[in-house]
């Protein structure tokens, strides 16, 4: 029984590329530098899974930006705004490849990044491919050559693992009228076959292809799509061992579809789709094919311990129907969403002894699998491997941290008036013009200010002891006030107070909250070199104290403009959590909703009459399937609204959603009922509010005006076009001025300068508006 991995965590165990890629950025190391930083890690990699016992190890699974990306090189898919950069030289493709990822801006040359969105259900980013009528491709990288041929000189042969063609086109979009991406299947499928020629003469004997698409709803020439693709690619290559890799879902009806591609392998989630596996036992072309079956049942997306009792069910139903010859174990998904290795939490006090048990990280992640295919193989219940893992799930059920029947109990007596805001928004609307006297176009920031090395020098030393915790506060005070001079000057209109001393926006508050736990490096790739660093929730959750009340109302008697208290919605910190999988997360997320209703509460008694209540992450935790979505939207709106509905009308609501698509769920964004919602449209060029209109969205709206993803710094005139378009379709009396996200991961120099144009561009909005009202 073979076991293998999809693929691996590539930021590094002390996040390396992370360090490595910014230092590139700020020209404090040339590309060779970054390579051998990049190479050192995908070795690493290499040697931890080998050391595993993993019989097939990816290569190609290693990015140093973005897999998606990757592939829209190799493929040469390359949008015509950037040509201007190709030369062709081979050491300016990582100039274009970053241009790509995060824009560029200099020597004359000004080009937008491309759109960024989040891959299916998973926080983390992929650039969005870009495709116009008759989409020519060409082969313009060899990565996953020079990668496999890196693996096989270390002596390793590995899995080249590559985005499958279908999902890559099912992930881009159109960016002309008159075609559908899936068309341009015939004209992806050489590139491909070019590469799988010569990955399978250079001697790999397997390859990956990634389709996650197939858990997704499609039509039936979406479907019709996979057949003709893998008809092709066998054909061309008949001697190259194909493995069609699905993840992060059940196949439903497209079961049938998958069973039947002529490949050597399927791969499926049990961890979030067990009905994959009894369906294809049942289906009789896969059964009485010579195809292998490699069941995903290590989660590859949470960070809890492996039930070897419940994972060897699934594999011996799998074994009697396909023999152990045909099987192969695997992590349900690539381990990319996982954080390195548990061995590196040293620090008890973080990071309990106890809680820690019951934890598996990437590393641990590759003995579990090794351990599933030994333990098939023999009379498990007698091995000691077997009796520990079975310890330590007990452990963890029967832990009396856990549980809190309190909390339980305030879930169960919600009613539905706690869901309620006291009166209808137009009449809020009418209070809160009379009480803020905010300005045609109020601008604001979304939260966060740049954290500085010397900001989170402060937090390093406050956790060492260097600093007291009076010295630390009144460091952060000394922040706070410089930065609300710095937007009284600006003239913003409402103030944020920087957010500097939070690490982030769901740790900080899992560390104020019970029921939460802590790593050191439990870091994961959000995007690029963005790192995050996600809470465990491992039981009920309740706020013992005030969160955020001493800060918000510090900033605001600081100031005479209005400063918002900016808090982390239920949903997004249950998204950005590992979250407990022992009961409901509707449940999880509801204990959330009531310990910030009680923080909205004191900032509203405090006197702070905004708030805001991000939840970016409410696209995110969408279902895959069309059909899953009422229940989730329900649920996730009413966890928003029992945040936020406790305050009077006079209390403005805002809420941030960044990088989502809202076409399809814009009933529920306008039932979360917030007074103001800021999103993400600069990328975009302001498309997403196409659907607002359509809608007649009835609150108001900040659509972002400048990317804060990039280092880019956007003209006023390009940000005033932004908003002419925005005037086109929402009222200027509900519109906003705002960044399309908070602004912790950008420099000072950038933000000032982005900031003041921004600022320009409101005052410029007002004087050629304000005649019309």
């Amino acid at each position: 029984m073979l076991s293998h991995n999809l693929g691996y965590p590539r930021v590094g165990s002390q996040r390396e590329l992370k360090k490595a890629n910014e230092q590139f950025w700020a020209g404090k190391i040339d590309r060779d530098a970054l390579l051998k930083a990049a190479r050192s890690v995908r070795h690493q990699n290499w040697e931890t899974q080998k050391n595993a016992g993993i019989d097939l190890i990816p290569s190609n699974d290693f990015s140093l930006y973005d897999q998606v990306l990757d592939t829209t090189l190799m493929v040469g898919a390359i949008p015509e705004r950037y040509h201007q950069l190709i030369d062709g030289k081979s050491n300016r493709e990582l100039d274009l490849y970053f241009a790509m990822a995060r824009g560029v801006q200099r020597e004359g040359i000004d080009i937008k990044a491309m759109e960024m969105t989040k891959w299916f259900d998973t926080n983390y980013h992929f650039l969005v491919p870009e495709f116009v009528v008759n989409q020519e491709f060409s082969r313009y990288s060899d990565k996953v050559i020079i990668e496999f041929e890196d693996a096989r000189q270390k002596g390793i042969l590995t899995k080249p693992v590559l985005v499958g063609p279908v999902t890559y086109l099912l992930l881009g979009k159109e960016k002309e009228k008159g075609f559908h991406r899936i068309d341009l299947l015939q004209n992806l499928l050489p590139v491909y076959i070019s590469i799988l020629k010569e990955l399978s003469a250079r001697g790999a004997a397997w390859v990956q292809l990634d389709e996650p698409g197939l858990v997704l709803d499609l039509n039936e020439k979406e479907k019709q799509a996979f057949q003709y693709a893998y008809t092709e690619i066998r054909k061309a290559v008949p001697e190259l061992k194909i493995l069609i890799a699905t993840y992060f879902g059940a196949l439903e009806d497209n079961l049938s579809v998958a069973a039947a591609l002529p490949a050597d392998a399927l791969h499926i989630d049990v961890t979030r789709g067990s009905e994959s596996l009894s369906g294809i036992l049942e289906n009789e072309d896969f059964v009485n094919s010579s195809r292998m079956l490699s069941l995903g049942v290590v989660d590859g997306r949470n960070i809890w311990k492996n039930d070897y009792r419940k994972s060897l069910a699934y594999i011996n139903v799998a074994k009697e129907v396909l023999g152990e010859n045909r099987l192969m174990i695997a992590p349900s998904s690539s381990l990319l969403h996982s954080p390195y290795d548990l061995e590196l939490e040293k620090n008890e006090e973080i990071l309990t002894p106890e809680i820690k048990d019951w934890m598996a990280f990437a590393k641990q992640k590759l003995h579990e699998v090794s351990a599933l295919a030994r333990l098939s193989g023999s009379d498990f219940q007698k091995d000691e491997a077997f009796k520990t893992n079975q310890k330590s799930i007990e452990n963890r059920k029967n832990s009396a941290l856990i549980h809190k029947p309190e909390v339980k109990n305030r879930v169960r007596n919600v009613n539905a008036n706690d869901f309620e805001r006291q009166s209808p928004f137009l009449i809020r609307q009418t209070v809160q013009q009379e009480k803020l006297k905010l300005p045609l176009f109020p601008s604001t920031t979304i939260g966060s200010f740049p954290q500085t090395n010397e900001v989170r020098q402060l937090r390093a030393n406050l956790k060492k002891g260097i600093l007291t915790v009076q010295e630390y506060e009144n460091r952060i005070k000394e922040e706070i006030v410089s930065s609300l001079r710095w937007q009284e000057e600006l003239g913003i209109d409402v103030l944020v107070h920087g957010e500097f001393e939070r690490n982030d926006m769901v740790e900080y508050f899992g560390e104020n909250l019970s029921g939460f736990a802590f790593t050191q490096n439990g870091w994961v790739q959000s995007y690029g070199s963005r790192c995050v660093k996600p809470p465990v929730i491992y039981g009920d959750v309740e706020r013992p104290q005030a969160m955020t009340v001493k800060w918000s109302s510090f900033a605001q008697a600081n100031s005479d403009k209005l400063v918002k208290g900016m808090l982390t919605g239920p949903v997004t910190i249950l998204q950005w959590s590992f979250v407990r999988d022992d009961q409901p997360r509707k449940e999880t997320a509801f204990q959330i909703a009531l310990a910030i209703r009680d923080e909205v509460s004191d900032l509203e008694q405090a006197g702070i009459k905004v708030i805001q209540i991000d939840e970016p992450a409410i696209r995110e935790g969408l279902p895959l399937r069309n059909k899953d979505w009422n229940n989730y939207l329900q649920w996730a709106v009413d966890a928003f609204r029992l945040s936020a509905a406790a305050v009077a009308d006079q209390t403005q609501i805002h809420t941030h959603m960044c990088y989502s698509e809202f076409n399809d769920i814009i009933a529920s964004i306008a039932a979360l009922d917030a007074d103001v919602i800021t999103i993400e449209t600069s990328r975009s060029q302001m498309e997403l509010l196409d659907v607002f209109a359509e809608f007649e969205y009835p609150n108001e709206i900040g659509p972002g005006v400048y990317d804060i993803h990039s280092p880019r710094v956007p003209t006023v005139e390009e940000m005033v076009q932004l908003m002419e378009k925005a005037l086109k379709v929402i009222p200027a009396r509900n519109l906003w001025v705002n960044p399309d996200c908070g602004l912790k991961t950008r420099k000072w120099p950038e933000t000032e300068a982005a900031l003041r144009n921004m600022i320009a561009a409101a005052n410029s909005l007002r004087k050629s508006v304000a005649a019309a009202y």
